[in-house]
C-alpha cells in the first residue's frame, strides 16, 4: 500500500459486504493483504466480490438470525485459523416519523444495527484472545452524536447512539485479552442504502451541504486507510475511540 499500512498475514471479518460501504472497505483491505471473510445476505454479491480479491471466502447470512454470530465465526476459523480484525458495518434504516414507526420495525432495526454486531463481537473475541488480540471496528454514524432533523429515523439513531456507548464499553471490557474497540461515524456518505433517502428526501443533500464546512458529501475510499489505520497493529494503543468522518458538520 502506498500509506505503508500493510495487514498481511491478517485475517479480518467485513459484514455488509455485499454492497456499498462494505464492498470499498473489502477491496481496501484486499490491496492491503488481508484474508478476508465476507458476511451478508447476498451470496451472488459476495461471491461476485470474492472472485475479485486475492484471499477471501464468503458466508451469507442475515446476522439478526439466532446463532448467525457463532456460524460465522466458525466459517472464518475454520477457513483461516484466526481472526485479526472485525469490521461490522451491516445496518439498515427506517425512514418514518417516530409516531408512525411501528415496534417490529424499530426492533429489527436495533436487532441488524446493534444486538447482531454485539453478538459478532462477542463471538469473535473469544478467538482474538486465545491468538494475541486483536481490533475491531464499529461502523456507526453522525447520527450517533447528533440528530438530523429532516431525516426522521428513530430507530437508526437509537441503535447508532447505541453502537457508540456499546464501542466504549466493549473497549474497557476486552482491553486485557489485547482487544482493541473503535468505531467510525461517517456523515453524509452515499451509498446503495442511503441512495434512496437522500432521493426520497430532496432537501437532504442541500441540508447537508449547509450544515458541512467541507461543502461536500463523502466521496468513495476517504475511510478506507482510517479503517486500515484501526485495523492495524501499529495503533496498538488506540481503543473506545469515536471518530467522526463527516467533512466537519459535529464540529460545528
Amino acid at each position: 500500500m502506498s500509506d505503508g499500512l500493510t495487514l498481511d498475514g491478517r485475517v479480518v471479518i467485513v459484514t455488509g459486504a455485499s454492497s456499498g460501504l462494505g464492498v470499498q472497505l473489502a477491496r481496501s483491505l484486499d490491496l492491503a493483504g488481508a484474508s478476508l471473510m465476507l458476511v451478508a445476505r447476498r451470496a451472488d454479491r459476495l461471491e461476485e466480490l470474492s472472485a475479485e480479491l486475492r484471499d477471501a471466502a464468503v458466508h451469507a447470512v442475515d446476522l439478526s438470525d439466532e446463532g448467525a454470530a457463532e456460524r460465522v465465526v466458525e466459517a472464518a476459523t475454520t477457513r483461516f485459523g484466526r481472526i485479526d480484525g472485525l469490521v461490522n458495518n451491516a445496518g439498515t434504516s427506517n425512514v418514518v416519523p417516530a409516531l408512525r414507526e411501528d415496534l417490529d420495525d424499530f426492533r429489527r432495526v436495533l436487532d441488524v444495527n446493534l444486538v447482531a454486531p454485539f453478538a459478532l463481537a462477542r463471538e469473535a473475541v473469544k478467538s482474538m484472545r486465545d491468538t494475541g488480540g486483536g481490533s475491531i471496528v464499529n461502523v456507526a454514524s453522525i447520527v450517533g452524536l447528533m440528530a438530523l432533523a429532516p431525516l426522521p429515523q428513530a430507530g437508526y439513531v437509537a441503535s447508532k447512539g447505541g453502537m457508540i456507548a456499546l464501542t466504549r464499553e466493549l473497549a474497557v471490557q476486552w482491553a486485557r485479552y489485547g482487544v482493541r474497540v473503535n468505531a467510525i461515524a461517517p456523515g453524509g456518505f452515499s451509498s446503495e442504502m442511503t441512495g434512496d433517502v437522500y432521493e426520497d428526501h430532496g432537501t437532504l443533500g442541500g441540508y447537508m451541504r449547509d450544515r458541512v464546512p467541507m461543502k461536500r458529501s463523502g466521496l468513495p475510499g476517504e475511510l478506507d486507510s482510517l479503517v486500515r489505520v484501526l485495523l492495524h497493529p501499529s495503533t496498538s494503543y488506540l481503543t473506545g475511540q469515536v471518530i467522526a468522518v463527516d467533512g466537519g458538520m459535529t464540529a460545528c
